[in-house]
């Protein structure tokens, strides 16, 4: 396998676990959130990840959200499955689940919390993907992981025959654009900003996309990548300034969240334009105070019609 093995592009919505006000998953909150996410012509969609709260779900409760996302989104459009763990045993178990229910592909971070070695690391990757039966997205994450996976181990991994892509959500621009340019003819690299430099990228080097977070604006953020496939630059430029408003206001230039862990400040963005987000499980607390005005304010500049503040 490698990047000619998969056909994923475009903004990839990381999408949010809609929980219930006790924490429960919401299943039908779900079907909604999908339902609307299709609608606004996403070009895919990753169940489980960072943005998902893999974290706080049990493994029956992330089979039966890979079922249900399987059963109505399988052939459809592009579906890639969250199987972060911290060990190789989980991960496998995860995935067997997503190709049951015929996911596209795997997102994988390193072991989280452990600071692993590059050593270990690639270890990790070569006991996954001798026995996976689903392409890799190989994901880099350093605010989740603690590390940030240098060039010459994505390199590596890149050379692993399931691995097909990366998701390079480091915050060091020159890191992304070194693994960009090394390996764009190897794997699909996604992270390309909504900006200038990813303007640049997509049309000079038809750059692949985003696994973008949240999907919040809709149709605006898949938007921006149709409007360069057509060539329409103002279009894009239009909506890139639209994506890096929220960029600004909501989170660090780590990408984690300025006022609230980002799960609930995308959580309430949906609630407040009316959209199935639902709540966050602890130990994530929902948005509240200021922070609400904050989204609400964002949203309102931007033109989107808001609830208010809820």
């Amino acid at each position: 396998m490698d990047r000619h093995s998969i056909d994923w592009r475009g903004y990839i919505a990381a999408i949010t676990t809609p929980f219930d006000r006790n924490g429960a998953l919401d299943l039908k909150m779900l079907d909604a959130l999908l339902g609307w996410l299709c609608s606004e012509g996403v070009h895919g969609i990753v169940v489980a990840g960072t943005t998902g709260e893999w974290f706080s779900m049990s493994p029956d409760e992330i089979a039966v959200l890979l079922e249900r996302v399987g059963r109505k989104l399988s052939g459809k459009t592009t579906i890639i499955a969250g199987c972060n763990a911290y060990t190789a045993t989980e991960v496998l178990r995860t995935a067997e689940v997503a190709s049951s229910f015929d996911f596209d592909g795997i997102l994988l971070t390193p072991p989280p919390y452990i600071r692993p070695t590059a050593a270990e690391i690639e270890a990790f990757y070569r006991t996954v993907n001798q026995s996976v039966r689903l392409p890799i997205c190989v994901y880099n994450w350093p605010p989740g992981t603690g590390v940030d996976m240098d060039i010459d181990l994505l390199t590596r991994l890149a050379d692993l025959d399931k691995v097909v892509a990366i998701k390079n959500s480091t915050s060091n621009r020159e890191h992304f654009l070194r693994a960009f340019h090394k390996l764009k003819n190897r794997v699909r690299i996604f992270g390309v900003p909504m900006n200038e430099h990813g303007i640049k990228l997509v049309l000079d080097h038809d750059a692949d996309g985003m696994m973008g977070a949240g999907a919040v604006l809709g149709h605006r953020q898949p938007g921006f990548f149709n409007a360069l496939w057509r060539n329409d630059v103002e279009s894009a430029r239009h909506l890139a300034v639209m994506d890096n408003r929220l960029m600004k206001d909501w989170f660090t230039p780590e990408f984690t969240g300025r006022f609230a862990s980002a799960q609930a400040i995308l959580k309430a963005a949906l609630n407040m334009q009316g959209l199935p987000g639902g709540y966050p499980r602890p130990p994530i607390l929902p948005v509240n105070g200021a922070g609400l005005g904050i989204i609400e304010k964002t949203l309102s500049d931007l033109g989107l019609e808001t609830l208010g503040a809820i």
